[in-house]
């Protein structure tokens, strides 16, 4: 049996039913007098979530059986991953909770996630040996699990920050807003342009002077490599160079991805707005007008108590031993550790913030919203731009 191809199939299963669910989640914006009960909609919704996340458990069990360890172990197999632990938070969430908006904020986020994955080589290679390990495995999930958590408080604090601000007037909080949703939309610039260009099967290389190797760009040159000279000559010639401090042979690739990403993201938030004539989040607002304010702020504290602890086991004591394990050290303050520490720190701030100086409502929102501004830095900035020990990841 072909694992790769089943497994392939599972995870395009899972994202196809992702976009059905999210379709009868928005319906449940018609249900104005119970806006937190169970609707029809909203039941057939959280029933197809729950089939998605099967069939994405079934892609994670087969590419497994086919690679022989456990599909965390690179960029594409991360972000997959993440996305399905996102999922599986807010259907626990929404268990508890009932809030049917949640679905319509989160699972796009679910899919924007795993269509980022897509971009990454998808094949199956050998574990490089510092990867040859349970801690690992143990490492990797449990981080996963704990920002998948805490992603769902990015989703209700958002919903509150879009219902509670006044979107009739211009200010900075309508401003960060908007901000927002041109990250969200630089995501799916990114995905977009990766994959057409991929489909074309673009290609330019570059050869680095010194170390006489190759780096192959599958999306026009942008920012070329520090030192590097292009070897292709029908495609269009870098701009400039990626700077020096910028360390790595593939960082000019990186930088070129984050690049693309970032300015095709801005056509597609004029776009909108020029579609909209309007701000996207005051476009939003009448959609949310029906939803509990408190019982957002009350998902969005939850989502961070349990997720918490969670990451703190991953991210803090069993990166620490696998490091031990793979480096002989516990602690090296690599980018990656770096940025794990800071996302610990912030969120342990926001509970002190919360428990001890009362900060509930559109505070406690914003922090939300910050704490998930820091996971993907870490997830997408610090693995594409910054080089270091988990460089093997992207």
């Amino acid at each position: 049996m072909d694992y790769v191809s089943l497994s392939s199939n599972f995870l395009f299963a899972s994202f196809i039913i992702y976009m059905v669910a999210i379709f009868f989640f928005a319906f449940t914006i018609r249900d104005k007098n119970k806006p937190h009960k169970t609707s029809k909609a909203g039941t057939i919704g959280i029933i197809i979530t729950i089939i998605g996340f099967l069939s994405q458990v079934g892609y994670f069990i087969t590419r497994w059986i086919a690679s022989q360890h456990a599909p965390v172990s690179n960029m594409f197999e991360y972000m997959t991953f993440f996305g399905m632990m996102l999922v599986f938070a807010f259907i626990i969430l929404y268990f508890i909770y009932k809030v049917n908006l949640l679905g319509l904020f989160i699972l796009p986020v679910a899919v924007v996630v795993i269509g980022y994955a897509s971009v990454f080589p998808q094949e199956i290679s050998p574990l490089v040996p510092s990867l040859k390990s349970h801690w690992l495995y143990i490492h990797v999930t449990t981080v996963s699990l704990g920002e998948g958590i805490l992603a769902v408080s990015f989703g209700a604090g958002l919903i509150y920050l879009i219902r509670q601000i006044d979107q009739t007037v211009k200010s900075k909080k309508t401003f960060w807003l908007e901000f927002i949703m041109y990250s969200i939309l630089s995501v799916i610039a990114f995905v977009v342009i990766s994959t057409t260009f991929s489909s074309m099967n673009y290609t330019v290389e570059f050869q680095h002077s010194e170390t006489e190797t190759t780096v192959e760009y599958h999306m026009p040159a942008i920012a070329g490599p520090n030192d590097g000279e292009m070897m292709t000559d029908d495609k269009m010639s870098a701009w400039f160079k990626a700077p020096g401090w910028m360390n790595g042979a593939e960082a000019g690739r990186k930088l070129n991805s984050l690049l693309w990403s970032l300015l095709g993201g801005l056509v597609l938030y004029g776009v909108i707005r020029l579609v909209l004539r309007k701000r996207i989040c005051a476009a939003i607002q009448p959609l949310v007008k029906n939803t509990n304010p408190d019982l957002l702020d009350e998902v969005a504290y939850r989502a961070v108590t349990i997720g918490f602890p969670v990451f703190t086991l991953g991210g803090l004591i069993f990166a620490s031993i696998w490091a031990q394990e793979a480096w002989d050290r516990f602690w090296g303050w690599d980018p990656k550790e770096v940025w794990a520490l800071i996302t610990w720190f912030f969120y342990a701030a926001f509970l002190h913030l919360r428990l001890s100086r009362g900060w509930h409502g559109e505070k406690s929102a914003w922090l939300t919203v910050i704490g998930f501004a820091i996971i993907m830095f870490n997830l997408v900035v610090v693995n594409l731009v910054i080089s270091g020990m988990h460089s093997y990841a992207s």
